[in-house]
């Protein structure tokens, strides 16, 4: 599992001109399944997730957790988070998990999101989705689950 965590001011989602997910100040989550992942992987990466201390305290320090900021979640799938342009210059998806699994265990992930609390609105999966944000910082991470949890 590998997610893309953004710090924003605002984010939304877009699909066919109609608005589908907004957010106020938080984290906007690109996140991508692979072979191998599991329920385990998904609530041990929320719960990371949920406790980064990425937000400036009082003192301008990286100290404050998304709940500490009462935050909220924008969550957009994104498969293209496996593409591989090792061979050639057209990328693969073959890392990609298949669309149905990688649908539940999306949806899994942010019930799980939820669950701890937080307010998660959302992309929808496998649409044409135009994302917007506001980039705070800017303050990007990239979590890879296999780095994380030797996965």
């Amino acid at each position: 599992m590998k997610v893309v965590i953004q710090n924003v001011i605002n984010a939304s989602v877009t699909i066919s001109d109609k608005v589908v997910g907004e957010i106020s100040h938080g984290f906007l989550i690109l996140v991508g399944f692979t072979y191998g992942d599991d329920i385990e992987t998904i609530n041990k990466m929320a719960e990371k997730i949920t406790k980064l201390r990425v937000f400036q305290d009082e003192n301008g320090k990286t100290n404050l957790s998304l709940k500490d900021k009462c935050g909220e979640i924008l969550s957009v799938s994104q498969f293209t988070l496996y593409a591989s342009v090792k061979d050639g210059n057209r990328p693969s998806f073959i890392n990609a998990l298949e669309p149905k699994l990688a649908s539940n265990y999306y949806d899994i992930f942010n019930e799980k999101l939820r669950e701890l609390g937080f307010k998660v609105e959302t992309g929808v999966f496998g649409a044409d989705m135009k994302v917007a944000l506001i980039n705070e910082g800017p303050f990007t991470l990239v979590l890879d689950s296999k780095e994380l949890f030797n996965k």
